[in-house]
């Protein structure tokens, strides 16, 4: 059994897979306080005995370390971490130190799963827009701040205007200050994704050739947003694990 671990800024999703088929997932908050023993504690035997391999990618450093000593612990296995200099397969023409690792596995996942072109979109803590050309080359994109960013920091920013949950209303000219928030941030949010997907596509693929780019949506907040952006091809919840599953299933052939 191969253990992927997806270590995010909001949320540390854990997905166990045998062979291929991911057979279970839980995720458990962010805390980058936390010990091999509180993992253990909050995970409990949800991984079940059978890990032999384990495989992670993370955008919190300040974890990673208890991660890989909680997996040493409870299986004896050492966990691969993917970094951002790894070889993703995808092919890259430029610095990428800097570049969130969650972002390159997600563009290699969405490639193998759903082919080329594509452009891919996250949204969780912050949003994200990748995109790889038909080439397989991945041409960068960009970070905006997620939908519970921005909600937090209106809730900062300003002395009257509360903290909300993120949720879509039933109008978008809302009468209560908590619905015209949850407003502005959901159907804001909506209205930029569009955009920038059109620009994108403006700028990085002709129609004229044929060119098309499937859009893959993943994410905490995906499906909050999908039924209002049509241009959305698919939404998988699970990208980033299967992303980390075939980066390992390709490291052990290259050594086989």
């Amino acid at each position: 059994m191969l253990l992927a671990v997806d270590i995010g800024n909001s949320a540390t999703k854990f997905g166990v897979f045998d062979g291929d088929r991911l057979t279970s997932r839980f995720s458990i908050t962010t805390n980058r306080e936390i010990s091999p023993e509180g993992l253990r504690h909050e995970i409990g035997d949800r991984l079940g005995p059978k890990i032999d391999a384990a495989i992670a990618c993370s955008v919190v450093p300040e974890i990673d370390d208890a991660v890989s000593r909680f997996i040493a612990d409870a299986f004896d296995i050492k966990a691969r971490f993917v970094l951002s200099t790894h070889d993703v397969g995808l092919t890259i023409n430029f610095p990428v130190t800097t570049t969130g690792v969650d972002r390159l596995v997600n563009s290699f996942a969405a490639a193998e799963k759903y082919g080329v072109p594509c452009v891919v979109l996250s949204l969780g803590t912050a949003t994200t827009l990748d995109v790889v050309s038909e080439t397989r080359e991945y041409l960068g994109g960009l970070i905006a701040p997620g939908m519970m960013v921005n909600a937090r920091a209106l809730s900062l920013a300003t002395s009257k205007l509360p903290e909300v949950n993120i949720k879509k209303p039933p109008s978008v000219v809302a009468q209560t200050t908590e619905t015209a928030i949850q407003s502005g941030i959901v159907n804001g949010h909506i209205a930029m994704i569009k955009g920038l997907v059109e620009r994108i596509k403006k700028e990085l693929f002709s129609e004229s050739t044929g060119q098309k780019p499937t859009i893959v949506a993943t994410g905490g907040f995906a499906s909050l947003i999908a039924d209002e952006v049509s241009m959305i091809d698919t939404v998988d919840p699970d990208l980033t694990l299967m992303g980390l599953m075939i980066l390992y299933r390709r490291a052990v052939a290259k050594t086989s």
